[in-house]
């Protein structure tokens, strides 16, 4: 019934294109991607404690007060990224609105869905991040979660672009090159995971309270950093090795195009990582880093999407026209 209503309130909007749709999806990634960029500026400004209390800010209030104890700085900036949470939802919204007036088959409508589920599992996570007062391992859980999320975002955008009827399933990747694929994304995983680790045991912990120090990873940082490089390595291996049975196959503009983008942002990210370790992890640099994550994350999801698509079906010449 409560669906029934949410239709019928839905289908007195205009009738979105295919185009603002695919606007509207890309714009979902943009801002799941963001609010991991935004959370890196709070981490590395010190600001993880400037609203100490969750949902509210500070005992009473929603929005920041004056508090001696807390710099007016570390209030709006933290208070700014709540802020950005409203931004993800509106996105969120948009897109679901859109497909369901739209008309859009459920594969999409699932992914549409997915995305304003999977905010408000954040919010929840970003809440109990403050609450345990930035405790490494939850700051790790809350930017693994906004990975996956770009990751959903992705392939939203890409079935968003793909027909509804008419259509059907080509695999343009071979399903031992697209298993090679999607090993990749696990490698992908395991760098993320292993970068979040260096992020817990590195300097940047969030908050620089004396009388309440920050909880960090107990684990020499130097090994981390050894860690994290070698997954990194695993990741570009297996795309180099990806890249040769491609062109060995053969492989579609859209995926090619893809498998670029892939290598060069790993790439670049890598670059990134080495400069921030010589330099002593910079700030601007961790939040630059973080961007690169999003980034290499969605285009790997971007490549996977791109071995198995829905295209449009001819349309049949009858014989003798």
């Amino acid at each position: 019934m409560l669906y029934r209503g949410f239709v019928s309130l839905v289908d007195r909007l205009p009738l979105p294109s295919l185009r603002v749709q695919r606007i509207l999806a890309f714009v979902v990634i943009l801002t799941q991607g963001g609010i991991a960029v935004t959370g890196a500026v709070v981490r590395v400004t010190a600001s993880g404690l400037g609203c100490p209390t969750w949902p509210q800010c500070f005992p009473g209030s929603f929005v920041p007060v004056g508090h001696g104890e807390v710099a007016v700085l570390h209030q709006v900036v933290e208070f700014g990224n709540r802020l950005l949470t409203f931004v993800v939802v509106l996105a969120a919204a948009a897109i679901v609105l859109a497909v369901t007036r739209a008309r859009r088959r459920k594969e999409v409508l699932v992914y549409a869905w997915l995305m304003p589920a999977g905010t408000v599992l954040q919010a929840v996570i970003g809440g109990v991040t403050v609450l345990t007062g930035l405790v490494w391992w939850t700051v790790a859980v809350h930017l693994l979660a906004s990975m996956l999320m770009v990751w959903v975002a992705t392939l939203l955008f890409a079935k968003v672009s793909e027909p509804d009827e008419a259509a059907e399933t080509v695999q343009s990747v071979p399903t031992p090159l697209r298993m090679l694929t999607a090993l990749s994304g696990v490698a992908l995983a395991a760098t993320l995971v292993a970068g979040t680790m260096v992020t817990g045991a590195g300097p940047h912990a969030g908050d620089k309270s004396i009388d309440k120090p920050v909880p960090r990873l107990e684990i020499e940082i130097v090994t981390l950093v050894h860690l994290h490089a070698e997954t990194l390595v695993a990741y570009l291996a297996l795309l180099v090795g990806l890249g040769f049975g491609l062109a060995a196959v053969g492989m579609t503009v859209a995926v090619r195009k893809r498998f670029v983008a892939v290598v060069a942002l790993v790439c670049a990210q890598a670059c990134v990582g080495i400069v921030q370790y010589f330099t002593d992890v910079p700030a601007a640099l961790v939040a630059v880093h973080v961007a690169g994550a999003g980034a290499c994350t969605a285009a790997t999801a971007a490549l996977w999407a791109a071995g198995r698509t829905r295209e449009r079906v001819p349309h049949s010449v009858p014989v003798g026209a």
